[in-house]
C-alpha cells in the first residue's frame, strides 16, 4: 500500500464498523411501527452495512487496510465478528485458497452447481457449530435490553440478507459459467454507483483477482 493511504485504510475501515454500530444501536432501540416505510428501506440500510463489514475483514485479509499487520488483522478479526460470529483464521485460510485454486475443486467458493446448490455448499463451508451457538447465545442476551421484533428484523435478517448480497455479487454472477481469463472471472460493466450499492466494487471482480492488493475503496480505479 502506499505511504499516503497507511492510515486513510484504517480510517475507512472505523468508518464503516461505526456507521454498522450506530445504525444498529438505533434500530434496536426503534419503536417503530410496521406501517412505517423506512422501517422496510432500514432493513436494506443495515444489510449493506454488513456487508461493508464483510468487505472490510476481506480488506484484512489482503493486508490493505493498514501495513501495520497487529492493526490490520485486528480489524480483520473485529469486523468478521461482529458480522456474524466468525473466526478470521477460518475465513483468512479458505478465501487465500479461493484466490490460489479459483475455479477448481479446490476453491471453497465454487461449486458448479445451480445458484441454489452453490450458496448451500458456500454457506456450509463457512458457517461452523461454534459460531451458530455464539450468534444463539447472543441473541439471547440482547433480549434483555432489546425487543425481539428488533432483534429479528434489524440484527437477524440484514445479516441473513447480506449472504445474498455477497455471494450473488461477489462470488456466484462473478465466476458462473466459463471464462477464457486465468481467473475464471467476470466483471461488472463500468458503472461506478451500481458497482458500490451491490458490492462495494466487487462487482469489478477480475479486476480484483487481477490486483488483490488493492482496497475496495480504490477497486473502481482499476476498471
Amino acid at each position: 500500500m502506499k505511504t499516503n493511504h497507511a492510515y486513510f485504510g484504517v480510517i475507512i475501515a472505523l468508518l464503516v464498523i461505526a456507521l454498522w454500530l450506530s445504525s444498529l444501536s438505533f434500530l434496536l432501540s426503534w419503536n417503530f411501527a410496521w406501517s412505517n416505510p423506512f422501517v422496510y428501506l432500514m432493513i436494506f440500510v443495515q444489510m449493506h452495512l454488513y456487508t461493508g463489514l464483510f468487505i472490510t475483514a476481506h480488506d484484512a485479509m489482503h493486508g490493505t487496510i493498514s501495513p501495520n499487520k497487529t492493526i490490520n488483522n485486528f480489524i480483520g478479526y473485529l469486523s468478521v465478528f461482529l458480522y456474524a460470529g466468525f473466526f478470521y483464521n477460518r475465513l483468512y485460510s479458505k478465501h487465500h485458497k479461493h484466490h490460489s485454486h479459483v475455479h477448481t475443486e479446490e476453491d471453497p467458493d465454487f461449486a458448479p452447481h445451480g445458484f441454489w446448490k452453490w450458496y448451500l455448499r458456500f454457506m456450509l463451508n463457512y458457517v461452523t457449530i461454534i459460531q451458530l451457538i455464539i450468534m444463539a447465545a447472543a441473541f439471547n442476551v440482547l433480549q434483555i435490553w432489546f425487543e425481539q421484533r428488533n432483534l429479528l428484523l434489524f440484527w437477524v435478517l440484514p445479516s441473513l440478507l447480506s449472504t445474498f448480497q455477497l455471494f450473488y455479487f461477489g462470488t456466484y454472477q462473478p465466476h458462473k459459467g466459463d471464462h477464457e481469463n486465468e481467473y475464471h472471472s467476470s466483471t461488472l460493466q463500468k458503472n461506478h454507483l451500481l458497482a458500490f450499492f451491490t458490492c462495494y466494487f466487487f462487482g469489478y471482480h477480475l479486476e480484483h483477482h487481477q490486483k488483490p492488493a488493492t482496497p475496495w475503496w480504490q477497486l473502481y480505479k482499476t476498471k
